[in-house]
């Protein structure tokens, strides 16, 4: 049995030299200037200021140059976002400026097609009514009253003439005077031709229908009677006379 179990002397001898033993493993694998540490507690490295402060500098920010660098991409960006933007702007101006004449062209070619359509109305209505004012100027000429009733109603009839030519000259229509004048095809219309001792060729010797001007606008045409200037037998009779009766 003495063999199986260990004696109290050897477990003695075991725990008095297991500690050296372990000291010397332990003493082995230590510098002669680092601490003792235990076996059981944990390794701590801690570091000098000065190795604190090489280690800070090596995690500071970058310098100037390495934040220049790393500006420069959104630098760039910014940059080609600024032109573009200025491209529609300039886009957007050129497009203002085009809807602004557009409408200004719009706006002048609608008040012009107004004039034009007003204009185009009060001719056609007045141009109605001419012939109204023709008959009381052919009556006016025609009519000799005798007795005084017929006076007191030819004064009646004239009095509304009168009124209605106030009222053609307040809308600023004006009576053409063609007698005397040389024909012009944009203010008469020739009628007849006839051969005139007292007028020259293409001279208007008689109005048989009065136009009318509506604003420096022909409203009617007036029709005319126009010359056709001497004859044969008057240009006969002036080639006979002598140069002092021709001048005479």
């Amino acid at each position: 049995m003495s063999g199986d179990f260990p004696s109290a002397g050897d477990s003695h001898q075991e725990q008095s030299t297991t500690p050296e033993a372990h000291e010397a493993d332990s003493g082995r694998g230590e510098s002669p200037g680092t601490p003792h540490q235990g076996a059981g507690e944990p390794v701590v490295s801690e570091l000098l200021p000065a190795e604190r402060a090489e280690g800070g500098q090596g995690s500071e920010a970058p310098g100037p140059s390495g934040t220049a660098s790393a500006q420069d991409p959104g630098g760039a960006n910014l940059d080609a976002r600024f032109a573009a933007l200025q491209a529609e702007n300039e886009s957007l101006k050129g497009q203002y400026m085009r809807i602004a004449a557009d409408f200004d062209n719009y706006r002048k070619r609608q008040s012009r097609d107004q004039d034009d359509l007003r204009l185009k109305i009060t001719c056609s209505t007045l141009s109605e009514i001419l012939p109204v004012v023709d008959n009381f100027d052919r009556a006016r000429q025609q009519l000799n009253p005798q007795g005084e009733e017929a006076q007191g109603l030819h004064r009646s009839y004239q009095n509304l003439y009168k009124q209605l030519v106030d009222v053609f000259k307040q809308l600023g229509v004006s009576p053409m005077r063609v007698e005397g004048e040389s024909f012009d095809p944009s203010l008469h219309e020739a009628v007849l031709r006839e051969p005139s001792q007292e007028y020259h060729e293409d001279v208007v010797i008689e109005e048989l229908q009065r136009g009318y001007h509506l604003n420096g606008r022909v409203l009617r045409h007036a029709l005319v009677k126009v010359s056709m200037g001497p004859g044969p037998a008057g240009a006969q009779a002036g080639a006979n006379l002598g140069p002092a009766e021709q001048a005479g």
